[in-house]
Order: structure tokens, then C-alpha cells, then sequence
């Protein structure tokens, strides 16, 4: 419990004094901000797009805009906070100028019930196929879903990011959720931590924070 504050503020220090390095003109130094986040903004490109190559593309992309506005970081908020609401940015830019081929939420193929014993590969399969769904869904709910149970960020970040109110993430993720359920209403009976391993359709993450 003791070692994760730590850490958040030893990555806080760390971002704070290569963006210091930076605009000193110490230009070398932003590798070390790209060593730290390359592997968090591809992963969250992926979750955007679903294509490794054009996730990382994106990423870099992400990247040089934050080179390019390092200086436009107002240490309000985290650097960290600052670089995903940038990201962000440019992943729904991207998005809007070469959408991803995904399928209408109304065609996406429903999960199968699940039998009651299954492996990991069946699980797998199940958890992609709601990914899909969710993939499906409009931009202003799939964003919010991405970054609050894929990303796994908490309400706040997930807000800050987004630079909406808490309340209004919380709105669009219900919605977005109520929107899966009219779609897939055998999902609601099947929310369990095997089928929705990474999304809750029922009571919600946010409930808990």
C-alpha cells in the first residue's frame, strides 16, 4: 500500500525534471519521457483502434504533438494527465480522418452464452467479442468505456483526460452500458468476473471509487 504513492511521485518527479531539461534545451532528455509512456500510449492507441501498427503510429504521433506543446503544460495537473488528455486529442482526430473499420452496434455479433465450465480460450473469446461491441459504440460513450475499464484509469483521471465533470463521465458510462445491455441482453445475467473480465455491464466500476 505504502509503494504505490511512491512510485506515482518518483514518475511525477521524473516527467517534471525531463520537461525542466527540455526547455532548458537539453533535448536528449525527452527520451526519457518517451522510455516511460511509449508503452501506456500505445496500449491505450490499441484500445481506440485494435490495430498494433496503426496504435503505434498514433502513438508517436501523440508524441511529437507533446514535444512540439511541452511548453503549454501548465503543472496544474499531473504531466502524465497532461500527455493522456493530449493523446487523447489525437486519437479521436485520427479516428475522424481514417475511421476504424468496426461494425455498427446493431450488427455486432452477440457473445454466445457461456457454458459453465470453460478455458482460458473460451474466455478470451468472449471478453474480444464485447470489446468489438464496445468498439461499436458512439464515440462520446466508447472514449469514456476505453479509458475507465480498459485503461483502467479511475473517474478523476479518466474526467481530467476527457476534460469533462466526473458526473457527466458517469452519465456516459451508464449509458453506455444501457446501451450494450439493449444489444446483448443475456450480458446483464452473465456479468461476472470470467465473461466481463474488463467491463461491468451491471453495477458499474464506479460505483466502488
Amino acid at each position: 500500500m505504502t509503494n504505490t504513492p511512491i512510485a506515482a511521485d518518483d514518475l511525477a518527479n521524473a516527467d517534471r525534471m525531463d520537461v525542466d531539461r527540455v526547455l532548458a534545451g537539453n533535448v536528449q532528455a525527452f527520451e526519457g519521457i518517451v522510455r516511460r509512456w511509449q508503452g501506456p500510449l500505445v496500449n491505450m492507441a490499441w484500445r481506440y483502434c485494435r490495430d498494433r501498427s496503426r496504435a503505434e503510429e498514433m502513438a508517436q504521433e501523440a508524441f511529437v504533438r507533446a514535444w512540439r506543446g511541452l511548453a503549454q503544460w501548465r503543472r496544474e495537473s499531473s504531466f502524465s494527465t497532461w500527455l493522456f488528455a493530449l493523446a487523447a486529442n489525437v486519437y479521436r482526430s485520427e479516428l475522424k480522418r481514417v475511421p476504424a473499420v468496426n461494425l455498427p452496434l446493431e450488427q455486432a455479433p452477440e457473445p454466445s452464452a457461456l457454458p459453465r465450465q470453460f478455458d482460458a480460450l473460451q474466455q478470451k473469446s468472449q471478453q474480444e467479442l464485447l470489446r468489438r461491441a464496445v468498439l461499436a459504440l458512439p464515440m462520446r460513450y466508447r472514449e469514456p468505456v476505453i479509458l475507465f475499464y480498459f485503461h483502467e484509469m479511475d473517474l478523476s483521471a479518466a474526467a481530467r483526460t476527457l476534460a469533462m465533470p466526473e458526473g457527466t463521465l458517469k452519465a456516459r458510462l451508464s449509458r453506455a452500458r444501457a446501451l450494450l445491455r439493449s444489444r446483448f441482453p443475456h450480458l446483464n445475467e452473465q456479468a461476472n468476473d470470467h465473461a466481463l473480465a474488463t467491463v461491468s455491464l451491471t453495477t458499474g466500476k464506479e460505483a466502488s471509487r
